[in-house]
């Protein structure tokens, strides 16, 4: 691809210094960059370094006389074979979709005939926010295409969907689009396109009274990234989660519960799956009886607290008549914790036991250490971020659905 340009602008974001990375990774490639960076980028990036790695001119000013001289907005946005912004922000993105141009990079990408390729780069939040969902849909709608983001941590301290594309799998898709792909499906694998995953997450509330309540200290975080993970590689994913303080992921259909009879109840609605996931630590009792009204502290008394067994969700997907070909689940233990999960595998009738030892500050903390136990043995993984262990257990379920 000796031939091919691209025009890349970089905009106002930590991710701007991805953006020389890229531009060394398609000068190997044969590919040429001339570059527009934006007032914002300026401040992470300096036109001196981009230049450096690119050896062409770099762009920054719309109302520049010596640049319009020499090559316009107009001659930048068409002399290119493809348009890249990385990172896409919000703001650059949103302003394309309303037809904003106030500076050179808004102008040149509502003055380009050419494709325009997207790699946002924020804070999860901007990411989910529905104002960006609908600007990202409006690009789509004019044929623009999108790699990435990807999940992970961020510099904001806060972990999800938002980080921009690593400069090989950008460059990847650009090289695709040069040779003519035309849709974003043909730039990213999706091996789980097609298939139904149910997941479960979160800990149940069982009530005791209108104000108090029985649950335990799960967080949800292992099943919101597994429900990622299996979402970035195509998967239809329902997640029924228990009550946590996480933000919907977008693109998943997300079923909101309470107690453990709601989310069976619901488990159950949303069958048929291809694969049951059930990472949620449900309640293994509820109070045998739940008072209409609150339990009042001056009484006698301590009033008794009966409780009776709650319905065993994963034993019960397990063995349903329309049960999913593949069956996951979690055993939380603190002791003795491959001996229990094989024990758990057999009785539930499983096709794989996920064993977590919650001795430490798992249940609510952002790493885990999974033992994969099926009937074959079991398989320790080394402690890492949830989102890590999600993605090896996307790809797992990758290779047993093969």
């Amino acid at each position: 691809m000796s031939d091919k340009r691209i025009l890349l602008i970089i905009g106002g974001g930590i991710a701007a210094f991805k953006s020389l990375l890229l531009i060394r990774v398609l000068a190997k490639r044969g590919i040429k960059t001339t570059t527009i960076v934006t007032k914002g980028g300026q401040e992470f990036v300096t036109p001196l370094s981009i230049g450096g790695l690119s050896g062409e001119p770099v762009f920054t000013e719309l109302f520049s006389l010596s640049d319009e001289a020499e090559m316009g907005h107009i001659e930048l946005s068409r002399s290119a074979d493809l348009v890249v912004v990385a990172p896409a922000t919000a703001d650059l993105m949103a302003k394309t979709a309303h037809g904003l141009a106030n500076d050179l990079a808004s102008t040149t990408l509502l003055a380009t005939d050419k494709r325009v390729l997207y790699a946002p780069a924020m804070n999860v939040r901007m990411w989910e926010h529905p104002a960006t969902q609908n600007n990202i849909e409006t690009l789509r709608v004019n044929h623009a295409l999108f790699v990435g983001p990807d999940e992970g941590d961020m510099a904001c301290g806060e972990f999800g969907f938002g980080r921009m594309s690593e400069p090989e799998i950008i460059a990847n898709a650009i090289e695709k689009i040069l040779a003519g792909a035309t849709a974003l499906d043909n730039l990213q694998e999706k091996p789980l396109q097609g298939k139904h995953i149910l997941i479960t997450a979160g800990p149940t509330r069982e009530a005791i009274d209108p104000v108090r309540y029985l649950s335990n200290r799960s967080s949800g975080k292992q099943g919101y990234a597994i429900a990622r993970a299996c979402a970035a590689l195509g998967a239809d994913v329902t997640l029924v989660s228990g009550p946590v303080a996480i933000a919907p992921p977008h693109g998943i259909d997300v079923v909101k519960v309470e107690s453990a009879r709601d989310m069976l109840a619901a488990c159950e609605a949303a069958l048929p799956a291809d694969v049951f996931i059930a990472v949620a630590a449900v309640a293994d009792w509820r109070p045998a009886d739940s008072y209409e009204n609150k339990i009042k502290t001056d009484k006698q008394s301590i009033p008794p607290l009966a409780l009776t067994e709650n319905p065993d969700i994963l034993q019960t997907i397990a063995n349903a008549k329309n049960r999913p070909a593949l069956v996951i689940g979690f055993a939380a233990e603190t002791d003795n914790v491959v001996q229990y999960a094989q024990g758990k595998l057999a009785k539930k009738n499983c096709d794989m036991i996920i064993a977590n030892d919650v001795s430490g500050d798992v249940m609510g903390g952002d790493d885990n250490t999974m033992i994969i136990v099926t009937k074959n043995g079991a398989d320790m993984w080394p402690l890492m971020s949830k989102q890590k262990a999600a993605e090896g257990l996307a790809q797992k379920i990758v290779e047993m659905l093969n």
